[in-house]
């Protein structure tokens, strides 16, 4: 998409400013070490200050305060009217971050989703011909699973961010990996974490028509179904190994697995993937739980124990 620069106040920024303004409409919120990371990973993390104060003078950006006293930064209704009208490649959305939501209980969730991408982001950068960059994930993929509109939107299988990876191949094609995101914090039972999995079948297998003829309504989005990555973060490697062996084993004894199948999914902890990236072995898969892989099912000899 050709970028526009009709707009004043844009012309008058860098472009790695218009960047983080891109981002931070994308994503809501960021931490100055998250945008750090994304734009700015060269530079020094003065210079990256300096850009985010420049941006919160000229009234585009603010920022609240998170743990540690890091920064956490969203767009301003005036940043968000600028982006817009600068005919920009990030999304559509229709409701800038407030305070209280930046400062409130949903920011870690939000921010450790971001970590997960960007773990994706940097690996990107160190293999020749992929991509990912900071506009490579969305937040929030709402899609119906069932017919009808059901109470509590129970006909909606929402997931925590949709990633999309381009990878080269070695014999030089493109390669488009998309995954279904879930984040999960251990702050809901195990069994509705399972149970959540499994809808993933059911929402492969939906039509919009009863006709046989129609194809399933995924492809209207997507040239594959993406698999599923379960990211585990809050919780110690301990927890979080157990959690995982719990997940898989009410998973596969789920009645939606019964009917639909299983798609794919494969589950870690946010702190593996930030220090290793998903190019290593530390995914455990659904379907084979006794063995580490990579992200792309790519199986390691050490086995679990």
């Amino acid at each position: 998409m050709k970028r526009t620069t009709r707009n004043p106040e844009v012309r008058r920024l860098s472009a790695v400013a218009v960047a983080v303004l891109e981002s931070l409409h994308q994503h809501r919120l960021l931490s100055t070490p998250q945008i750090h990371a994304l734009h700015m990973p060269t530079a020094t993390p003065r210079w990256s200050q300096t850009v985010l104060c420049d941006l919160r003078d000229r009234g585009l950006a603010a920022s609240a305060r998170g743990d540690r006293g890091t920064g956490l930064w969203y767009l301003t209704p005036l940043g968000t009217e600028t982006i817009q009208a600068a005919g920009t490649p990030a999304e559509p959305r229709r409701r800038t971050t407030t305070p209280a939501q930046a400062s409130g209980p949903l920011r870690a969730h939000t921010l450790a989703v971001n970590d997960a991408a960007i773990a994706f982001v940097k690996s990107a950068r160190e293999r020749a011909g992929d991509e990912c960059g900071p506009l490579s994930w969305r937040h929030e993929i709402a899609h119906a699973c069932a017919a009808g509109r059901r109470r509590h939107g129970s006909h909606l299988l929402i997931a925590d961010a949709l990633l999309s990876y381009v990878q080269l191949s070695a014999d030089d094609t493109l390669i488009l990996r998309q995954r279904f995101v879930e984040l999960d914090r251990g702050t809901v039972p195990t069994e509705r974490l399972a149970a959540k999995l499994a809808r993933y079948a059911q929402l492969r297998d939906y039509r919009a028509s009863a006709e046989p003829a129609d194809a399933p309504q995924w492809r209207t989005y997507y040239r594959e179904f993406p698999q599923v990555l379960v990211v585990l973060a809050d919780q110690s490697p301990q927890a979080a190994r157990s959690r995982i062996q719990r997940t898989i084993a009410l998973y596969r004894t789920d009645p939606g697995v019964a009917r639909h199948g299983a798609i794919p999914t494969s589950l870690t902890s946010l702190s593996e993937l930030s220090a290793r990236g998903p190019f290593a072995p530390i995914f455990i898969s659904i379907e084979h739980p006794e063995r580490y892989q990579d992200w792309l099912g790519n199986v390691a000899c050490e086995a679990i124990r």
